[in-house]
């Protein structure tokens, strides 16, 4: 009968596969970025997002927090290195405020993850307990990565929303608009060829 360590890395060897090919698959992307010579309208905040899920992912298989994770160390040491890969191409070819972005954001994941290290380290004393708090790190920053590409539709989700808004506006006041009375004076005026006939009958009307 199989035991059930076979079985887990049986299992961890086929996610690792999978997670592989979701880590790969921006290749394509800057790719196209490389040969343009720019970034065009992509954002760098996917890729940011997958450098701070791998990094907690990393810490989190560490001898000293969850042993005997070596599958989850090295397919998420692999995605965090393609993620900097992908961050420093898109550096190269990113505009000033693209590139201050990126390296603010990395920072800051840096402290924080320096920050839950130390606490984590100096406050939970056994692996159970460090697994348990670093554990639901790891599922909130990976709730993030999956949702960060979601980031690219909030702006032409807010344009949509507001051409609606401005559709149905003009939809409830088009008929209550007031007629212009420019319409009404174009009745009043006078053409030449009615009073040169006015003149000739002797009742030449006053011009206006």
């Amino acid at each position: 009968m199989v035991s059930t360590g076979v079985i887990r890395t049986i299992v961890g060897i086929i996610g690792n596969v999978i997670s592989f090919g979701l880590f790969a698959s921006p290749i394509p992307t800057f790719v196209n970025i490389y040969k343009k010579k720019s970034v065009e309208q992509f954002k760098p905040d996917p890729y940011i997002a997958t450098v701070m899920n791998c990094m907690f992912w990393v810490f989190y298989g560490l001898p000293f927090v969850h042993p005997d994770s070596t599958l989850v160390v090295t397919i998420n040491s692999v995605g965090l290195a393609l993620s900097l890969i992908y961050l420093s191409i898109f550096f190269i070819y990113a505009p000033k405020k693209g590139r201050l972005k990126v390296v603010g954001w990395l920072c800051v994941e840096v402290v924080f993850l320096a920050i839950v290290a130390t606490c984590t380290l100096l406050l939970r004393k056994t692996h159970d307990q460090r697994s348990q708090l670093v554990g639901i790190l790891c599922v909130i920053f990976g709730v993030l990565m999956y949702a960060s590409p979601l980031t690219i539709m909030i702006g032409n989700g807010l344009g949509t929303l507001s051409g609606a808004v401005q559709l149905i506006l003009y939809a409830c006041y088009f008929k209550s608009t007031p007629i212009d009375d420019d319409d009404n004076a174009d009745a009043d005026v006078v053409k030449p060829s009615e009073v040169q006939l006015s003149r000739s009958n002797g009742k030449a009307r006053p011009s206006v």
